[in-house]
This record gives structure tokens, sequence and C-alpha cells, in this order.
């Protein structure tokens, strides 16, 4: 714990010193006044101006003020009529697999944003295999075909021999929008060299009645999958693109930081390889891009040696393509969109999980175990977690660790929070949990999960307003590839709780404008360790600002999305979107 507060506080030393020009005097300085400056420092908080010198922030206040007690700042007018928010943050993507989703052929179950433009939606399974079909028509003859986006509950189940029916002697794979499962036709399966036996080693390998594959591979065997087709999931020129227009959307939805929340899990060399060349640094790329390490992933390569090298990766001792934050990524169950999350008995009442319970990952016996080491190490923890039966099991291994915790200890993020029944809100407030949410559950899937959840448990979905009085920080994120990386959309659906059928779902649970925005501000940063970085608008913090034409405070939750962006100031520079090349 103590060599992690050292590393901590050297970090925060080298990034906050102050400028070695004369703040008195305003050598250096520039002024921004703006329509509105919302601080997100005390609520209801709103400056006419802020003062900046190299990358950080050196005063905010009333214009007139400022240049009072900076004479020689040079004051910029140009967001005069604009309102100056602190630059939005994402805390949970994954780049290097929206690199390889972005670039294939796409079967969305709804209207999808795209790197290349708003993809339309395939409603039912009639337009989806019609889409398939096409797809593997315009393919190159034998060669193998990947497409990403099917979705069971819109689409309906699919095996193998729904597959073999669109061609039975052309591999095809079908990627779950999830990410999480595969579907394969029998060239596919053949070609890969799969068979039944594979069951014996992986929860995510589904038989039939006759013990013979049905075609579907998925969580813990879906990386078998990636390393069959690799040349076609991994070809570096489609990376490279998808990568590029991953970046261009974060841009142009103003966001001024993310981070790639499972870093590992396609392999460290593949990986580093394309952040390297791909972002780069946060000057070429135009967004600040962290790293959290994925537990598997360490165990894998590391082994005893594991913690340490999550030290060594965030005090530099390691190198990384961008820097690593003292945390690490685990997982309790599997994912919210394809019904693999854990739930409670009775399980799933409908769907492709009917009549089970769903998967477990590191499980109720296994959350401890994997934790301790980095826990003991000062590390902090961001756990997937999204069933009920999930939540329980993760809040009670929470409770564990915190034994003996008298003081604020190291921070503890349940990431996407699908399901909260009423006394796990509790809990997970007495235990001093914080929450990423997936920003898109409600929109996309509370009306479609009533029947496999039943009506119980169906509202249970993302109580962002029951957490938020509860006393936990609540941030929200895209999970992008899976919805768009841009948080005000992601916040102002929490203010709207509306669905995408146009209806209103469990409206009490909605965040109030000022909750969204620190949702995707302050409360994003502090899901990161990085609350004391960025965030908020106050000296000594980094200069990234997001520009807007509207104030998101006096703007409706539905209408956040269509919120003009000027662009940002990231590390004190100006960066208009007029001025940056789209990928």
């Amino acid at each position: 714990m103590k060599r992690m507060l050292l590393i901590a506080a050297t970090i925060v030393a080298a990034c906050v010193a102050p400028s070695k020009q004369d703040p008195a005097a305003g050598e250096g300085v520039v002024i921004y006044p703006a329509k509105a400056i919302i601080t997100l420092v005390d609520a209801g908080e709103v400056a006419e101006a802020v003062a900046v010198s190299g990358d950080r922030i050196v005063s905010v206040g009333p214009l007139a003020d400022l240049i009072a007690a900076m004479p020689s700042a040079t004051v910029d007018t140009e967001f005069t009529d604009a309102v100056i928010v602190p630059g939005l943050v994402d805390p949970h993507v994954h780049v290097v697999l929206g690199a390889l989703q972005y670039n294939l052929p796409i079967t969305p179950p709804w209207p999808m944003a795209t790197p290349h433009g708003m993809k339309a939606g395939l409603p039912n399974r009639e337009a989806f295999l019609r889409a398939l079909g096409d797809i593997v028509a315009d393919s190159e003859p034998d060669s193998p075909v990947v497409v990403y986006g099917y979705h069971n509950l819109v689409h309906g189940d699919l095996t193998k021999n729904d597959l073999d029916g669109i061609t039975s002697d052309q591999p095809l794979i079908v990627w779950h929008y999830s990410s999480h499962d595969f579907y394969l036709n029998s060239a596919a399966i053949e070609a890969a060299g799969f068979t039944p036996t594979l069951a014996q080693s992986f929860h995510g390998v589904d038989l039939d009645e006759n013990g013979e594959l049905t075609g579907r591979i998925y969580e813990d065997a879906a990386l078998l999958v990636i390393q069959a087709y690799a040349g076609v999931i991994l070809a570096p020129e489609n990376v490279t693109a998808g990568f590029h227009g991953f970046s261009s959307m974060l841009r142009q939805a103003g966001v001024t930081t993310t981070a790639e929340m499972a870093y590992g899990l396609f392999g460290w060399e593949m990986e580093d390889a394309n952040i390297r060349s791909n972002w780069g640094s946060a000057e070429a790329a135009g967004y600040h891009l962290y790293l959290v390490p994925e537990y598997r992933s360490l165990e894998r390569t590391f082994g005893d040696g594991k913690v340490q090298a999550v030290l060594d990766m965030v005090s530099g001792d390691r190198q990384t393509p961008a820097p690593v934050l003292p945390r690490v990524k685990f997982f309790t169950d599997g994912a919210f969109y394809s019904q693999t999350m854990r739930l409670s008995p009775p399980g799933y009442l409908s769907g492709q999980s009917k009549g089970s319970e769903g998967l477990w990952v590191a499980g109720p016996d296994g959350i401890v175990p994997a934790i301790q080491p980095y826990w003991d190490a000062g590390l902090s923890v961001n756990i997937h977690s999204n069933g009920d039966a999930a939540q329980g099991a993760t809040l009670k291994a929470l409770e564990a660790l915190r034994q003996g915790d008298d003081g604020p200890g190291n921070s503890f993020v349940i990431e996407h929070g699908g399901l909260f029944s009423p006394e796990q809100v509790e809990a997970a407030g007495r235990l001093r949990a914080q929450l990423s949410a997936a920003s898109h559950y409600v929109f996309y899937m509370a009306n479609e999960y009533a029947g496999p959840l039943g009506d119980v448990r169906a509202k249970w979905i993302s109580p962002l307003g029951a957490l938020t009085a509860a006393g936990v920080p609540v941030a929200v994120h895209s999970d992008a590839p899976l919805a768009p990386p841009y948080p005000l959309r992601a916040a102002g659906v929490h203010i709207s709780r509306a669905t995408r059928d146009g209806s209103v779902y469990e409206s009490e649970m909605a965040l109030s404008p000022y909750e969204a925005l620190e949702a995707i501000t302050l409360d994003a940063a502090r899901v990161l360790g990085l609350e004391a970085e960025i965030g908020s608008i106050e000296p000594g913090k980094r200069a990234d600002f997001t520009i807007l034409g509207a104030n998101p405070l006096d703007t409706a939750g539905a209408d956040w999305e269509s919120i003009p962006v000027w662009g940002v100031v990231l590390d004190g520079m100006k960066r208009p979107l007029a001025e940056q090349a789209t990928d």
C-alpha cells in the first residue's frame, strides 16, 4: 500500500507542479470567458471565465477579477457564446475490440452509430437472415466471413443449421452484439477443428441433445474463435481502419479521456502494437487514453508475478503504449445482452438461456481470492457484475475485502451493474461501492428483457436514481462498441429513462441533469481514480474542457445528444472539430 501511495504521490506531483511563469502577472496565461462555465465543484456553481497556464487550470471566476489579478494574461474570446464543461469522460470502452468490429460487416438489431455513419437496424429474423445472405453473396468465395451485430432477443435463436442454410461450404461466423458469443456454421466448425470435446475444458461450448456442437461458442471459449479466424478478425488493415474510426467518434463526441477496460485480453503484443501505432499519444489522437489490465490475462502471462507486473506498468518500469492506472479489471459473471449474466432462481424464463441461471466467471468462491493479492498491494478494483445473483456475490466479496478497513481504502467499482435489487442498492451504499453503469441497457433492452427476467427482476435494470440516493457515486459509460462513445447521449438517456420504442422505463430511477453531467465528468473520473486530476474545473486540475453550443443543465435529457460540440481544450490547447481530420 505504501508503495502505491508513493507512486500516486509522484504522479500527482508531476502533474500539478505549478508553472514557472509568474501567475500574478499572468505571463503565459490564457483566460477563456464563456456564456457559462459549469465547474462541477458545487451544484449550481457557474463561472464566467477560466484561466489556463500550460496544461493546468490556474483560476476560475469573474472575468474582471481574473484580468485584474493577471494583467499580462491573454483573453481569448472564442468561447464567449459557448458553454464550457469539464472534459467529457467515457470511463469504459474497448478500443481494440471496437477496432476489430467497426470494420466488419455489421447486422445490428437496432440503428447503430459507426465510424462510417448510422447503420440501419434489422428489426426481425427475416431481415437479419436476408442481410446475412447478401453479405455472404458479396464475399470472396471460400473465404471465411465474419459478421458482427446479431442479437438473439431480436433475431431469434441461431444454430449451425440456420447458418448452413445460408452457406454450407464457406466458413460463416456470426459475432453476437454483446461480443461474448460466436455462432459458427458447419464449415466454420470444421475449418477451426472444433469438436464436442471442447466442452470438457470450457463452459461456453453449446452441445445439443445428441452431444454435438450447436455452433454457439461463447464466454470463456470465445477466444478460440478469434484465434482460429485471426486472419479475418485481426487483419492489420481492418484493425487500423477500425481504430482510426473509433478515435474519430470519440473526438466528434467531445471526449477528452477514456479507458480501455480490459487491457491484455487479446494479447499484450497485439494490443501494444495497435495502440502505439493507432493512438500514439493524447496530442496525436486528440484524447487521453488509459489502460486497466484484465486479471485473467495477467494470470496467464505473469503467474505469481502478476501483481508486480501491474505495479511495474503503473510506475513505468514496464513499458506500455499508454498510461496504466493502478487498478485491475475482474469479472463476476457473463454478459447482459447475450443472457449469460448470472441470475437468482428460477433463472431465465425465455430466450436462448431459458431454464438456466447464466454463467459465473470468477463466481462466489473465486472473487475474493482473485482480488486479494492486488487489493493488498493497494490496487483498486473494477469488476464486471451484471445479474442479481452476481451482484449479491460481488457485494459479499466487497464486504469481506472491507473487513478491518477503517479508512477510504481501495476503490471498488462495479462495472455495468445490469441488475440491482433494492437490498443490493442499500448494500452498495453501505459498503462504499462505486458504479460505472452501462448507459444503454435501459434504452435498448428494458422492454425486451421483461419476458426473460420476469416482472419483478425486469424492474431492477440500472436503478441509477436509487443508487445515487444511497450514496453510490454513479458514472455512465458506453462500453463501445456496444453503444457509441457519446457521453451526452449516454447521460441524457438516464434523465429521460427513454427506451428505443418511445416508452419510459422506471422514471423514478432517473438522474437529475446535474447528476447526469457528473456521471460523464467528475464521477466518470472517480471510477478511474482520476478525480484529483480531471472531472471538474478548478485550479490545479488538467485543463481539459468540452465546448458546447448549449447548456446541458437547461436542456431536456432527450435533447442532450443533439447539443452541438465545438471541440475540446485538451491539455490547455484548443482542438476545434473543424480543424481535425476525420478518419
